[in-house]
């Protein structure tokens, strides 16, 4: 029997970390024991699915570099409100659902007066209603009984019946709930493999005894994946923490680095090595291998991950990722200098951590004058008493030795010399007159690429900031 997996997005927003990951787990174990990985769109939600979330989500998941098998012809849950409507009808015929017409605010009433926990009391279950525009369908969950499942990650998972409350399955409007749309599109799509969130396991028991009152035989294997909690061990959250996978691209993320991150979360050979290549992942991940314990979200992990892989890159590999934000540079396209940017592309890469850095690292190459950071310049030019001597110095020195980095390197170097200063302190001035801060990339290998004249005259202008 071919293992079928899915990943089941409901189109409402984009997509976040915790789906990403669940996204990612699916597909890396269909990948590793060659089996198919599916995406089933559950738009069911008319008001808030929309289209164009759709196509935002399969993006995301083009982006991560997460295939799936079954492109074009995805389920799609809006698609099949008849495939359902008539299950819920053999349910109702069967005597294995009825019809409720209860408000909550009664059920609260008769719950508070008989001193019962919260909850559906079964009212309508022998009253036998006619479905209607003001009842809702609810399945006749057993009054006893054990419902038991293995989980590969958690073990054997057992409810009591009599814990599981009649739940809705069919809305007044007709429409149903997730739950019988679950149950029947996993029995439709073959899936073996339930592999999602943990946030989802006492819906686990529902879908069980939804798929045994229809008749499907099959149950399939469940995996609950743990949470991943944010600052303080909390459940991430789209109010208070930065969840949205489509942010991080925009900052510059690799898509290699976010894979390679979500996929530590709460999984891991325990081998210590936090940078790993995709395939290596693939050949080593097992739904056994994943932690049933809270996963914790660190994004200066993520960050550190990703400017490894950054810096992994080739200088052309490099430069085709940093494209879109080099693209939106602060200089005109006729003046960005591949060659030149290539040249320094190492440098620049040891020095970033995402690539929405890289346009301030080398925006001084390819402009007339770059902005000058306020700060930057009161510390290095003018609250800096030595800075008209050294800028003087520079602007003599440079003007006829050799225009190379080691020149370069020894011309301030022997500039700090008779300065008094050590070669941090003498090129200080001269980085930021050059490129309006006090971090970038090496300064001589930057001077020798920007050239003499517009290095001088850089000089020139920070000088006269200096007064004096």
């Amino acid at each position: 029997m071919t293992t079928r997996v899915r990943f089941a997005p409901s189109p409402t927003g984009s997509l976040h970390l915790g789906s990403a990951r669940t996204a990612l787990f699916n597909w890396l174990f269909a990948r590793a024991v060659g089996g198919e990985f599916l995406v089933r769109i559950e738009d069911t939600d008319a008001e808030r699915s929309r289209p164009e979330l759709v196509t935002m989500v399969f993006d995301t998941l083009e982006w991560l570099g997460l295939d799936w098998d079954n492109r074009g012809e995805e389920l799609r849950q809006s698609e099949r409100a008849d495939v359902y409507r008539q299950a819920v009808g053999r349910l109702l015929e069967e005597n294995k659902a009825y019809a409720c017409d209860c408000l909550r605010s009664d059920v609260d009433a008769r719950n508070a007066e008989a001193n019962r926990p919260p909850g559906y009391d079964g009212f309508c279950r022998e009253r036998d209603l006619p479905v209607g525009e003001d009842t809702v369908v609810r399945f006749a969950t057993p009054d006893t009984g054990t419902v038991a499942f293995d989980d590969v990650i958690r073990g054997n998972v057992s409810f009591e019946c009599s814990n599981l409350e009649d739940f809705v399955i069919a809305r007044s409007d007709g429409s149903v709930t997730f739950l019988i749309a679950n149950a029947i599109d996993d029995a439709a799509m073959g899936i073996t493999h339930v592999v999602r969130g943990e946030d989802l396991l006492n819906t686990t028991p529902k879908a069980v005894l939804l798929r045994r009152a229809m008749g499907i035989e099959d149950q399939p294997i469940f995996a609950h994946l743990p949470l991943i909690v944010g600052e303080g061990r909390k459940k991430l959250s789209k109010r208070r923490d930065d969840v949205a996978v489509e942010n991080y691209r925009q900052a510059g993320y690799l898509p290699e680095a976010m894979v390679n991150y979500l996929a530590l979360l709460g999984w891991g050979p325990n081998d210590g090595i936090e940078v790993r290549p995709v395939g290596e992942i693939i050949e080593q991940f097992t739904l056994e291998g994943i932690n049933p314990a809270p996963a914790a979200f660190d994004p200066k992990k993520l960050a550190h991950v990703n400017a490894e892989k950054v810096r992994a890159l080739s200088p052309e590999e490099f430069l085709d990722a940093a494209e879109p934000y080099l693209a939106q540079g602060p200089w005109n396209a006729d003046d960005f200098d591949r060659d030149v940017f290539l040249a320094l592309a190492g440098e620049v890469q040891s020095r970033v951590k995402t690539l929405a850095e890289v346009p301030s690292m080398v925006d001084f190459l390819f402009l007339d004058q770059p902005e000058m950071d306020e700060a930057s310049v009161a510390k290095a030019l003018t609250g800096n008493e030595a800075a008209p001597a050294l800028l003087d110095g520079a602007i003599a020195a440079l003007a006829d030795i050799e225009w190379t980095a080691e020149a370069l390197h020894a011309a301030t170097l022997a500039l700090g010399e008779a300065n008094g200063l050590k070669l941090g302190k003498a090129q200080a001035p001269i980085r930021v007159a050059v490129t309006g801060r006090t971090v970038g990339p090496p300064l001589f290998e930057a001077l020798a690429l920007l050239g003499r004249s517009a290095t001088i005259d850089r000089l020139q202008r920070a000088r006269a900031l200096t007064g004096g």
